[in-house]
Order: structure tokens, then C-alpha cells, then sequence
């Protein structure tokens, strides 16, 4: 999105000499998407940005998958994914454990307690919603602080580490790791990239980075997940010989921000809306939804829960964050549950959840979707905490 914003020191005239108080040459990198034809930002370094002086292997969490087959619909239980009570810090990056994935998207989980590594996914940007918790992310564009409710959008190859607030208990995150990038849907963008008045959201709801971050160090290790292997995604670990932080200014329209839930203003209708009007990213092959407290369909026969629908182009997941989701009820599904309903199948309300949903006018929810148009396997962690009953609840009966 062509969103211009400009921090800390740069020339007046891109690609000149641009130099310190004692003279030395700050180094230029541009950071740019497709080729130099897309969205990019100019970044001015007191160190050389390529100067490596290590690069080993890092491995990664359990990257494996396994076919949805037979096919099912499923109930995944993030929050049985960590131990409260286990005497163990994990952080945001390696602590992650896959949920779902396919060849477009990786869907994970953490419970995050503990500063993470340098870390820099250069597959694609990563949109990580914040279900719980307070913090900041040090990017190498400045920092970005956190809290609930919040996407924190990273685009590829930032830079960047996470350190939760544990005042306010450990950082509950649900990253959404893309092989392509993240950005509004373009129905809302005009063809010069400003969001337009019919959509859900503008700019004043994003916030970047207001200040650099500098830092200064020699020998700085950084993560970088990055394409390759069996599973398409591999690690190494680059150790850099003067600290990635060291920008004393950039500008453009590339660089990390977060929008929170709660600025979302939802499109209602007299009858049931269906969830395009609540998308607010896209990705390739991906969409990003989200559904948040809203008045509902006004209409004196109106049916306020989803009517049943069959996914014929894609697989949905559904990440239950926050109040009551009336058409699950009875299902098992609370909060912290993530539902996949495949394509292929069928689904839609409990069926008493209909009846039960006539002559509501609010609805008190909160939820973030991911529409995939290719078939999502169960990583190493949706195997874990999947709920062998929840495919047959529809019928009220167990397998």
C-alpha cells in the first residue's frame, strides 16, 4: 500500500552521498518488493547491511504436515498447546508450533514469555494477531509496541525481534506466515493505493514506526526462515559483523505496522452479510477476515447466524479470540478454539443455535478467519490438539 512515511535522517536527494558528523559514508539499502517495481523503502546504515561473517544451519520447529484424510472438519484447542504451569520460556520465533499449512500460508501458535532472537522471514510478510498480551517489536525500521487486538504486519525480510511486556503476562501470538505478501484488499485501495471511503478502515488506523531504534554491536546473530527443502522452508543463522539496527533514517512506503481489531467498523445489512464484508487482508491464494462486535441483521424475518455453506473453492479457519460465537454454541468451541471447515464439506450453525439467534440485535464476538483456495494440512501442533468429536456435532452423535 503506497503510504508515505519518513524517520529519523535521510538526504534530501535519494542515491547521493549522505555522511556523518565525522564525514563517513552512511551505506544505502533499498528494501523493495517484485523487482523494483512495487512498494519499497531506502534505508541508510552506519554498517555495511550485507557484511556477514557467519552463516550455519537453523532448525526449524517441526515444519512437517499431514493430509487432511479422510476428510473432516476440525476442532483444534490452541491454549491446550502450552503448559501453564511447565517451568519453560519460550519466545515468538522459535517457540512457534505449527497449526495448519499449505504451499501459500503456515498458520502457528505461541504463548511467548521471553525476548526472541533477531529473526527475518524471507519467504514472505507474516501477519501476527495478538490474542493476549503487551509488548513491542525492535525492527530494524524502528518500534513497533503491541496489544491485544492488534495484526502487526511485518513485511519479508524485516528484521526484527519480539519482546513481551511479562507485567501483563506472557504474549498470546497466532502468526500467519505467507510465501507471498499481505495487503488490503484491493476493492478498498484507489489505483494510487489510498484506502477509500467504503472501506472497513483508513490510515489513521495503521501505525508504523515512530522513532529509529538504534543499536549498536559486533557479531550479531540473526534467524532467517527462508525457501528450500522438503518442506519448502528451511533456517540459517546469519551472524552479521556490525548490528542490523544501526539505520539512522529511512523513507517510503514499505515497512512494519499494526492495525487493531477493535478499528474495524463492521458492514452490517437488514439480512445476513456474507464474509467478504469482513475481509481485511489478502494475501496469494489467502484472505484474512475478521468478525468483531456488531449490530446484526435488522430485517423482521432476518436470520442473524450463517446460513450453511459449502466452501467449494476454499478451506476455512476460523480463530475464536474474544466473546460468544453464536453459531458455534454447543459445538465445544470457546475461546482459543480454531475450527477448519475443508472444502468439501458442508457446514454452518448448531442447529439449535438458529432458533436460539432469532430476534438478536448484537452480536458480542471476536474472530479472526483465514480462507485458503488450496487444501491446508495439520502441522505438527493442529495434530496435537485436535478434537476427535467436533466432526460429528452437527448430527449430535459421537464416532
Amino acid at each position: 500500500m503506497a503510504y508515505y512515511r519518513r524517520v529519523g535522517t535521510v538526504p534530501p536527494k535519494r542515491h547521493t552521498q549522505f555522511r556523518d558528523d565525522a564525514g563517513k559514508l552512511y551505506y544505502e539499502e533499498l528494501m523493495g518488493e517484485e523487482g523494483f517495481s512495487s512498494d519499497s523503502s531506502l534505508l541508510y546504515h552506519r554498517g555495511v547491511p550485507s557484511a556477514i561473517v557467519a552463516s550455519e544451519i537453523w532448525e526449524l520447529p517441526d515444519q512437517s504436515t499431514v493430509v487432511n484424510h479422510p476428510l473432516k472438519p476440525r476442532h483444534l484447542k490452541l491454549h491446550d498447546l502450552f503448559d501453564a504451569d511447565e517451568a519453560k520460556t519460550i519466545d515468538a520465533v522459535t517457540g512457534r508450533r505449527l497449526v495448519l499449512g499449505n504451499g501459500d500460508v503456515r498458520i502457528s501458535y505461541v504463548v511467548a514469555d521471553e525476548a526472541s532472537p533477531l529473526y527475518r522471514n524471507a519467504i514472505g510478510d507474516e501477519c501476527v494477531y495478538v490474542e493476549a498480551g503487551t509488548g513491542v517489536v525492535e525492527t530494524v525500521f524502528g518500534v513497533l509496541p503491541y496489544r491485544a487486538g492488534d495484526y502487526v504486519l511485518l513485511p519479508r525480510a524485516t528484521t526484527h525481534r519480539w519482546v513481551p511486556d511479562v507485567t501483563d503476562g506472557p504474549s498470546r501470538l497466532y502468526p500467519i506466515e505467507a510465501n507471498s505478501h499481505i495487503a488490503p484488499p484491493k476493492r478498498y485501495l484507489s489505483k494510487d493505493g489510498q484506502l477509500l471511503e467504503h472501506a472497513p478502515y483508513c490510515e489513521r488506523d495503521l501505525h508504523g514506526p515512530t522513532g529509529i531504534h538504534l543499536a549498536e554491536g559486533r557479531d550479531v546473530a540473526v534467524l532467517v526462515k527462508h525457501r528450500g527443502g522438503r518442506h519448502g522452508v528451511v533456517g540459517t543463522r546469519f551472524v552479521y559483523d556490525t548490528h542490523p539496527f544501526d539505520v539512522v533514517g529511512w523513507d517510503g512506503c514499505l515497512y512494519p505496522y499494526t492495525f487493531n481489531i477493535e478499528d474495524f467498523e463492521p458492514i452490517t445489512g437488514r439480512v445476513h452479510q456474507p464474509p467478504p464484508v469482513h475481509q481485511v487482508f489478502e494475501g496469494d491464494n489467502f484472505v484474512i477476515c475478521n468478525f468483531v462486535p456488531r449490530k446484526v441483521d435488522y430485517h423482521p424475518l432476518a436470520v442473524p447466524v450463517p446460513y450453511y455453506h459449502s466452501n467449494v473453492d476454499s478451506d476455512e479457519v476460523m480463530f475464536y479470540c474474544g466473546g460468544d460465537y453464536e453459531a458455534r454454541k454447543g459445538s465445544g468451541i470457546g475461546q482459543g478454539s480454531v475450527s477448519l471447515h475443508p472444502g468439501g464439506h458442508a457446514h454452518g450453525p448448531q442447529p439449535a443455535a438458529i432458533e436460539a439467534s432469532l430476534g438478536a440485535e448484537h452480536f458480542e464476538e471476536s474472530a479472526v478467519m483465514v480462507d485458503t483456495y488450496r487444501p491446508l494440512e495439520l502441522g505438527e501442533g493442529g495434530q496435537a490438539v485436535d478434537d476427535q468429536q467436533y466432526a460429528w456435532v452437527w448430527a449430535g452423535r459421537q464416532a
